[in-house]
């Protein structure tokens, strides 16, 4: 046990390069371009699902049919990336003319004073009154550069 906290707590001080090199090794597949800590984390899941084993079978199959139930089997929702958009239940908050406006995420669009929103540019409409990229007006910033 105590060799496998080592090696886990070793990736805090370990270059960049050698974590990849260390992925290559434990996932035989190159590391994929994500930050540090992403790489960090997946290679001290994989370093105790070696020592101390996996998910149990029936654990597998339960998460992929809460997968399932969630996206419907939708594949297309399947791929899309988590930080898509922020976590339901965030809330947003925008002055806009001196009143402030609180929106919730929901797991399907917004809600802005008690009424449901596809996206958060309709969010911004209805506040000012003109065409806003919701993203922008709330100040949040996609990954991968745009709004």
């Amino acid at each position: 046990m105590n060799d496998i906290l080592a090696e886990i707590a070793s990736f805090k001080t370990m270059e960049v390069k050698a974590l990849k090199q260390r992925w290559r090794d434990l996932f035989d597949t190159e590391p994929p371009a994500f930050n540090r800590r992403f790489l960090e984390s997946r290679l001290a899941y994989r370093v105790q699902e070696l020592a101390y084993g996996g998910l149990k079978p029936e654990v597998v199959a339960r998460l992929e049919a809460l997968g399932e139930q969630l996206d419907g089997g939708n594949v297309s929702v399947r791929k899309r990336r988590a930080d898509d958009r922020p976590l339901a239940g965030t809330q947003l908050i925008r002055e806009w003319q001196g009143t402030e406006h609180c929106v919730t995420v929901l797991v399907d669009g917004y809600e802005w004073q008690g009424r449901p929103y596809k996206s958060l540019s309709a969010v911004a409409r209805a506040i000012t009154g003109t065409r806003w990229n919701g993203w922008t007006f709330f100040g949040i910033r996609r990954s991968g550069g745009g709004a």
